[in-house]
This record gives structure tokens, sequence and C-alpha cells, in this order.
């Protein structure tokens, strides 16, 4: 066997499909006056003090990715030779950034959705517009996990000085563009109000956005990304705003069929099915601004549908047609063409449009014409009949009667190309009930019928002209389900000397592979460690699999490696990664064919770093314009969704790496997310939330899935048996691992309440893979494994059947062949000297102990100079003692940014001290055992001396976070450092 592999990454051609990606996902939704593409030679304005600080991605798991070099939209724009950009201007934003600098917020999910405005007056913009010619206005947002946005000024909506701002723009301006730096939808009342001549959503296009901005602005580039959300007047129009946000704990508990308690706070889907546009385009229209789907360009296009052909039986039925589309104007452009399908209402109840098929042209100069081949699969069109009102419960189904068909560039212009007719009910698939809701509530189920019989006078205002009813709840025991199917134990061999390669190159089995472990070696295989486990590439999320020397050494079980995602890697010990554009952005595209070629560059890179898993790409619906990690997931519609995901997979499959598709399922709201109850109905999963992940599967061969940290219909996903086994696994056949998210409860019917060391519900559940512990052979967790093992509540069996998910998964990997002595380089090509993505020497961790003297004397502290390193420490408080001098004056300012998980932790600001020692106390909580520390120093001139870390209290008797930290013992001003167990995936 060859021993070297070699692999090469174009940074190059990673640049460019980046770039590609940050310009064809902005959304034109205004052009008046054709005021874009700018023309050659204009003066520009550049308002907002965004400009300074370009969102290239939200915060959190999904978009902390440590860069070597941003380019945002002012940088972009300064290169462009063919523009004049107003320095004066330009330089009263640098002072107003001396007096207002940029608010980082200081630890996990503490930065503000915007930035205070620098407030515009008559004489800056009028100066200012007898200069230029054009003004552009850019607004940011950031997004980010654990916390939703909220319906505020600076936050959902414009503030006061960022409404000026557009106020005073307008009145001095005849040619005014604003661009929106935001991950997710805003409040788009300021278009009608200002408006301005053209509006863009420009997201969060990763490390080289600003290119794909300045590309679409320039003309270089047509703008020719469509909403993946629909854009409604008020937030309030969105069905799901009357229940969003639930954040109280519930009052009381009871009893489900299969024993859960309701404890805590409930999230109802009484929009069920009628999510985004399928709730607008049936019976609201009117609360539209901008339609699913949407999006303008500088040209034109003729959209033209052929006959459609009709063939097939049953599931192997489909529908096919052509679409020809013709550039019917005077500059190249890229086009999307949507297909809707309008089902009969019949006894269900349907939406009055689903996206059925989409497909992107490729750029067509003026006059060309492209023809687009659809196949659209009849189940696609298929409804799940929850209720057995068709007769057929637990059936996906079609129903009688006429199907019609729109095809178009948007949901709402889209136009009539066909119909067909299915004279009887079909049944397309029998399957069984699983993950119905366990309270009771009434959902939308319909427009009302001729006769409603009384069912709207019970609908709430906002929704006259529905029919609601009682969502059906659950009639089987998940229980007893789960004993009738247990699998049967693999007996106990003992060492036999077979090793996991072995299976692998098909010399012996992986039940005899499996017979060989202990109770001891399966419940450790199902530990995954972490964060910054020294095991697997420093600084990445977690290690799992060969977590163990005998697991490793004995029986040749790798250790895998997975990484936050899906914007790029986040590597927590200071390498630098690529940053790419979010999910939402990526969406916008409707490209399968970019998103694919843009993942198998990430791939490679993922080869390069050792990473066998992203955590990504996470695939929720955007069910509400508040949640906080809409900038991660793709859109409101499933289909999208689905593809886009199964796209992702497909490319970095291509590099043989892969994705861990999250947050399976529901996980639709960031407040309350360890409590909250999600209630949904077992159509409304089927066809909304689970559709996407089922996509994943079947086209994307998706072999990694993470649960969330929430319930659904009373159970925590983490140990939902029904969704990883009897949906997952025995109806969409999933071959690979599940695992949980990080730090996340469990609870079932042999303990109800929520915990976090219950992993016996995770096993018996089949969830492979419990994440993270800090020592899977010690148990530091303190988990029940083996409790619940001698007490016959767990079987070996079950522990049996994730080790060989786990083994399976990583026989496949890049870790296996690193195992077996293979070793893969991966030689960058193409890539400037200041970008390169050199590893950064390996960590090593320290043992802290009760108390550890680091010496930090020699370490360099010029201004923008780094310095980590890593300590190995118990979970609990610490006394952090830094240790510096500054021959400097004492009015001098010398700060020293703490990071931990590339969170900036604290600013610790020492004044000149004359040459004098001196100490500053801070406190630091540890909740993971391996931590990466860096300092960033923002001024020379500072020297360190040491470091002294002393172990204050463990864990358990830190009851009260607030309590601690303002303990008399650390003297004012103090910044307190904590990593919170928050800082998840």
């Amino acid at each position: 066997m060859e021993r070297t592999k070699t692999m090469k990454l174009d940074w190059s051609e990673y640049c460019e499909a980046a770039r590609q990606a940050a310009g064809d996902g902005i959304v034109l939704l205004k052009n008046d006056h054709q005021v874009l593409p700018l023309k050659k030679g204009s003066k520009v304005a550049v308002f907002g003090r965004i400009q300074m600080h370009y969102y290239r991605s939200g915060t959190g798991s999904g978009g902390l990715v440590n860069v070597s070099k941003v380019t945002g939209i002012l940088d972009a724009l300064l290169e462009e030779p063919e523009l004049e950009i107003d320095r004066e201007l330009l330089e009263r934003y640098r002072e107003f950034e001396e007096i207002c600098p940029f608010d980082a917020g200081q630890g996990w999910g503490m930065e503000p959705w915007s930035q205070e405005e620098m407030e515009m007056t008559d004489e800056i913009c009028g100066k200012a517009a007898a200069q230029n010619d054009t003004a552009v206005v850019i607004i940011g947002r950031t997004a980010g996990e654990d916390r939703d946005n909220q319906n505020l000024p600076g936050a959902y909506r414009l503030s006061e000085k960022e409404e000026l701002l557009l106020k005073q723009v307008r009145k001095h301006f005849e040619r005014m563009v604003v661009l929106l730096n935001v991950g997710n939808i805003i409040d788009m009342s300021f278009v009608e109000e200002q408006n301005p001549d053209a509006v863009l959503y420009v997201w969060q296009g990763g490390m080289v956005g600003g290119y794909g901005v300045a590309d679409v602005l320039t003309g270089r580039r047509n703008p020719s990304g469509k909403l993946s959300d629909t854009i409604a007047r008020h937030i309030s129009d969105y069905p799901s705003d009357r229940n969003f946000g639930a954040s109280e704990k519930g009052e009381g508990t009871g009893a489900s069929a299969d024993q859960s308690v309701f404890d805590g706070p409930a999230d109802i889907y009484q929009e069920d099915i009628y999510v985004g546009y399928r709730y607008f385009e049936t019976a609201a229209r009117e609360k539209v601004l901008y339609p699913f789907g949407y999006g303008l360009s500088y040209t034109s296009f003729e959209v033209s549908c052929g006959e459609i052909d009709f063939s097939g039986e049953g599931e192997a039925a489909d529908l096919r047609f052509d679409v020809q589309v013709r550039n019917s104007g005077d500059r190249p452009g890229r086009e999307v063409v949507q297909v809707y399908v309008c089902c009969p209402q019949g006894r269900l109840g349907k939406p009055l449009r689903s996206l059925a098929g989409f497909e992107k042209t490729r750029e067509l100069q003026p006059g060309e014409t492209e023809t687009l081949k659809f196949a659209i699969p009849l189940e696609r069109l298929a409804s799940y009949d929850d209720s057995g009102v068709t007769g057929h419960k637990s059936c996906w189904v079609l129903e009688e009667g006429s199907y019609a068909f729109f095809v178009g560039t948007d949901v709402r212009s889209a136009a009539e190309a066909g119909k067909i007719q299915l004279p009887e009910l079909l049944v397309l698939k029998e399957l069984e009930e699983a993950m119905a809701p366990v309270r009771s509530f009434r959902r939308l189920a319909g427009l009302c019928k001729e006769d409603p019989a009384g069912e709207e006078q019970q609908t709430p205002e906002d929704w006259k002209g529905w029919r609601m009813e009682a969502a059906p709840v659950r009639t089987i025991d998940m229980e007893e389900r789960r004993r009738s199917r247990l699998p049967e134990e693999i007996a106990y061999t003992g060492n036999t000397g077979i090793r996991l390669f072995d299976v692998k190159d098909g010399k012996a089995s992986m039940e005899q592979f499996l017979a060989q472990l202990s109770d001891e070696a399966l419940c450790c295989i199902v530990r995954g460690e972490g964060m910054g486990s020294p095991k697997v590439t420093p600084g990445t999320a977690a290690a799992f699999g060969g977590v163990t020397p005998e697991l490793k050494n004995t029986y040749g079980v790798p250790c895998g490696c997975c990484d936050d995602g899906p914007s790029g890697m986040r590597l927590d010990c200071g390498d630098k990664a690529f940053s790419l554009p979010g999910g939402t952005m990526l969406a916008c595209t409707f490209d399968r064919e970019l998103n694919q070629r843009l993942f198998a560059l990430l791939g490679t890179e993922m080869v390069k770093n050792k990473v066998d898993c992203l955590l990504g790409p996470g695939v929720n619906i955007h069910r509400h314009p508040l949640n906080g990690r809409n900038f991660e997931y793709f859109s409101e519609d499933p289909y999208l969704t689905g593809e886009m995901a199964a796209a992702q997979l497909l490319g970095l499959a291509r590099a043989g790496a892969t994705g861990t598709v999250k947050h399976f399922c529901g996980n639709n709201q960031e407040t309350a997310r360890h409590a909250l109850d999600s209630v949904i109905s077992e159509r409304a999963l089927r066809e909304i939330y689970l559709k996407g992940f089922e996509i994943a599967v079947r086209k994307g061969k998706m072999t990694s899935v993470m649960t969330t940290y929430g319930k659904v219909n009373g159970t925590h996903t983490s140990s939902l048996y029904d969704l990883t086994t009897t949906i997952l696994r025995e109806e969409w056949g999933f071959r690979g691992i599940a695992m949980t998210d990080w730090w996340a409860n469990m609870n079932d019917r042999e303990c109800p309440k929520s915990s976090k060391t219950n992993l016996a519900a995770m096993v018996r559940a089949q969830n492979d893979l419990y994440m993270v512990c800090p020592d899977a052979a010690k148990n530091l967790h303190g988990d029940n494994l083996q409790q619940a093992l001698q007490e016959g509540k767990l079987t070996r069996a079950e522990l049996q059947r994730c080790a060989g998910n786990i083994c399976g998964f990583l026989m496949n990997t890049h870790a296996m062949e690193r195992m077996e002595g293979q070793e893969i380089q991966v030689e960058i090509e193409n890539c400037p000297e200041e970008e390169r993505l050199e590893l950064l020497s390996p960590v090593e961790f320290q043992t802290v102990g009760n108390q550890l003297i680091l010496p930090l004397d020699g370490i360099c502290t010029d201004r923008g100079q780094e310095y980590r390193f890593g300590l190995d420490m118990e979970r609990g408080g610490y006394i952090l003692e830094f240790t510096g001098s500054s021959d400097l004056g004492e009015l001098a300012q010398l700060p020293m940014t703490v990071f931990t998980a590339n969170i900036p932790l604290g600013t610790i600001t020492w004044n000149g001290t004359r040459g004098e020692w001196v100490t500053m106390k801070k406190r630091y909580v540890a909740t993971t055992r391996f931590t990466v520390f860096r300092l960033y120093f923002g001024q020379s001139g500072l020297k360190l001396r040491d470091l002294k870390i002393t172990f204050d209290r463990p864990a358990s008797q830190i009851q009260d976070w607030d309590a601690y930290m303002s303990e008399a013992e650390v003297q004012e001003p103090s910044v307190i450092l904590r990593r919170q167990e928050s800082d998840l995936q």
C-alpha cells in the first residue's frame, strides 16, 4: 500500500468559488431608475459604521472561524479602479471609531446584534452629496447561537440613528443604494418609508464576501440570488409568531403516553405545515412585501414551458417537461426557474403552492437560450395522513383530483403550465406512527370549506378564513416498540486478535470484531471527548471512537475528529481556516453545483487539518425570522433546504470528508433551547421539519447526524427512539452515526427528568455518541452506563449496536487510513503568503492541578502579536494572576485580550508601571477539560513574567455564576473570564 497520498488545494480556485457564491447569493429587491450597476467613474459615498467591520458570518459555533484575512465591502470597493470612494467621509467614520469602538462583547453570545451608528447631520450628508453622485448605505446585523433576535430597534428593526441616517441620505442624494449585511431577514418597512433606489440583501459572505458585493455593484456579476424566505410586512404576520419565543418554565407537570414529563417551556407549532410561503400564498397574500423565490436581475428573461409528460406507476411515476429560458435583455446573466404545485384540497387540506423543483441556468449572453430539464417524482407531491382522514393513517398519499403546476421565477409570478388528473387516491408509502405529539393542541388544517359548520368561530382573529382541527396525539407506546425490537446480543469472546482494519479488509466480520469488546470498552466508545481534545487536531470540537488506549492500540479503532461548522472550520487553537458564506446566502444561490464545488474545496481543507467531520450543514427550517441561528440554516422551504444540504455533503465526500447534519430536529428557537419542548404534529414533522434531513440521507448519502438540545413532543431528541431508530434508520435506511449536541440532556420513561448523565437513554434510542466528556476511560462525566447494565435497564446488545455504527463509520474515513500508517499530504497552491494556512506548532497541555505557575517571560508582546498555551483543568473555578510590567509612564494603556475558543473573554489593561511588576487577578470558570488560551496584545511595551493559575473550587460548588464572579478577593475593575457550557454546537 502507498504510505503517502497527495492532494492539492488550489487557493485561487477556493477564493473564486467563495467569491462567486457571495455574488450569486445576493438578492436584488429593488433597482429603480437602473441605479445599478454603478457606472464607471462613479463617485461613491459609503455610509454606515459597519463598513469598517464587515459581518462575514454570525457568531457561535457556526461562525467562529479564525481567518488570515477578511475582505469586507469597503475593502473591495477601495480596490475598484473605476470607482472613486469619498475618502473624507471615510475619515469621519474612522474618527468615530476612535470615539465609539466596535463592541465585540465579552463572552459567549454577548456581542450585540448591531453597533451604534454615527449620528448623521445635514452638514456631513450635504457635503458628501455635493462631492458624490451615489450613496451606498450599509446596514449590518450579526446573528448567533444561544440567543434569538428581538423585535426591537437595533435588532430586527432599524435603530433611531439608522433611520435618521437613511432619512438624511435620501434627503440629500438622488441615487441611494442600501446594502443589508445581515445573516437573516430584517424588518423592511424602511423601503416604503425612505424609498431607496436600490436595496440588496448581501448577507454574510465569508472572508471574501466583500468582493462578491463589489462584483454585483459594478456589474461584473449580474445578481441572480433568490429569496429563500418570504418577507412579510410585519413580524406579527408570520403564523408562528403567536407561539415563538417561549422562555418561561411551564406550570405543573403531566404524563404522556410514554410518561414524558412536561416540566418546561413549550412552543406549539399551531401553524402546522403552513410555514412561510405555504401560509402566505394560501390565504395571506396581501401581507407579503417580497415573495419566496423573488430576486431581480440587471437583465430580463423569457421563460416558456413545454408539455408535461406524466408516466410510470406508484412511487416510480414522475412528471417530465422542458423549460426554455431566453435572455431577452442586454446583459449576460443567470436565472432560476422554479416549479410549484397546487394540490387538491381533498380531506387533508393543503397549501396552494409548494415548491416541487428548481434549476438554474448557466450564464446566458443576450439573446441566448438554454433548455432546462425537469423530472419531478410523484412522491414529491404527496401528503402525510397522520389522522386517518383519508382512510390511510400513517401513509404518504396523493388524493384524487387536479394537480396544477406553476412555472416562473418566484412563487408569486409563476404561471400555470399544465395539470394532471388523478382519478382516485393513491397510496405511495405505508409507514407507522412515529413521534406524534403527546400534548393536545389545535392546528391550522387548511382553508374553510363552503360550510365551515362553526369552525371559523373557534379560529383566532388573524386566522379568519382558516379551518382548525385538533392535532392527532400519540396512540402507540414508544417504549414498548423499543423493547419489542431489541437487537440480539453478540456473545462475548474477549480479545481474539481482530483489529478494525481486518473488518475493512474483509478478513473478519463486524460481529466478530464487536464480540471482543468488554462492557467497559463498549461504555467508553460511546463517549466522545472534548472540547479541544489533544487526541485529535488541537482546538477542534471532539475526538471519538478510539478514545482509550485499549480501543486504539489493541483493537485498532482510530480517533475520529469532528469540528464546528458549517461556514468553515473553527480551530480554537488559533490556526487559520477559510470562512465561507453563511447557509442562508448559499441557499439564495439556488445553485446545487456551486455548493458542491465549494464544499469539495472545504473538504480538502479538512483533510489538511485531519478533520473527518464538519459539524454542518444545518438544515433546520426558517420557521420564524427571529431565530438566532437562521444564518446557519437555509430556508423556510424543506425541499430547497434538503437539496442544498445534499449538494454540500456530496461536495465534502469528493475529498473523503463528510458533514454532520444538524440539528435533528425541530431546532427553530434558541431561547430556552435546553429545556424547550417543540410540540409538532406528525404531519408537520414529516412534510416540513424532517424532510430536509430525509433528502440529505437519500440524495446526499448522509453518514453523520447531530440531535438537538431540546425536546420534540416531550422527549429530548438525544434520546428519542422513534427519531434516531424508527424514522432515521428503519424508514430512511440511514447507515452511519448519530451524536448528541455538546453536553445535551436526555430523558425517557426510565428517567423522565432531563439529565446530562443519562447516557443509557441515549444508547437505548440508538443515538451513538455522547458529546462530550472530559475523559472517556475515567468516566469523569459520571454517566449511568455501567449502572444501567448492572440493573438490566440497558443491554450489551444495544451498546454493541452503537459501537458497530461508530466503527462502521470510522472504517471509511481518513482517520482509518492514518491509523494504518497512510498519511495524506495536502499541498496548497496559488496562495498569497499573507493568507497561507500553515498549521501552528502543536499545543502542549499542562496540567493545572491545584496550582500551576506558567512562565511567560521572553514571549513577544509587540502590538498585534499572539501567544497561546493549553491547560488541562478540572471543571470548576480558577483564579488567574497575570504579572506584568512596563517601562512606560503611568498614563500608558497596554491592553491584553484573553481568548478561549476564539471567544474574547476579557481585556486586561495595564497602565505604565515604570518598571514595577503589577499582578492582575481575574476569575475563570472551566467547564471543559482541555482549553487553549490565546493572548492578543493591543499595544507594544508590556512585559509579562508569569501566569499563576490556582484552583478555587469544583464546578459542583458554583451554583450561582454571578455571585461567584463578584466575590471580593478579585479586585475591581474586574473582567471575569468564563467559558460557559453553552459554548456548544
